[in-house]
């Protein structure tokens, strides 16, 4: 992960470590959080832009090889979000209502997909809500 990449390049990057921070704020990913982010990469996600790598992958699947990336590290849930923070904040115009409200819609189904939110998901997916609130 290159942090001197063009703003743009590193949005689904940053958007992959959200979702990572969410299904691993438990300290636990879980198959069926995997599943729920698979299912909206490919039915939301994938058709939101047309953007496409040099091999003519869309750029979206960067979120799952993020996720299932940090998830092989280990990473720590709490800098995740914390990275996917402070990219929000320097590039606010990267984040369309559309966009936003689809984080909103992953982050909460990867959420749900294993007996429903626990403390910790609750606590993170309050915070992802106000920040990406403060912006509209």
């Amino acid at each position: 992960m290159q942090e001197n990449e063009e703003p743009e390049l590193m949005f689904y990057q940053k958007v992959g470590e959200l979702f990572f921070a969410i299904a691993a704020a438990d300290k636990i990913v879980r198959e069926e959080e995997y599943e729920s982010l698979r299912k909206l990469v490919v039915s939301h996600w994938k058709n939101l832009e047309s953007s496409e790598n040099e091999f003519g992958t869309k750029e979206a699947h960067k979120i799952e090889i993020i996720f299932e990336w940090l998830d092989h590290e280990q990473a720590n849930a709490q800098e995740c979000y914390e990275g996917f923070r402070d990219y929000y904040e320097a590039h606010p115009e990267l984040f369309t209502n559309q966009r936003k409200q689809l984080i909103l819609k992953t982050a909460n189904a990867i959420a749900n997909s294993f007996s429903k939110k626990n403390k910790a998901e609750l606590m993170m997916l309050s915070k992802l809500k106000l920040l990406l609130e403060e912006g509209r």
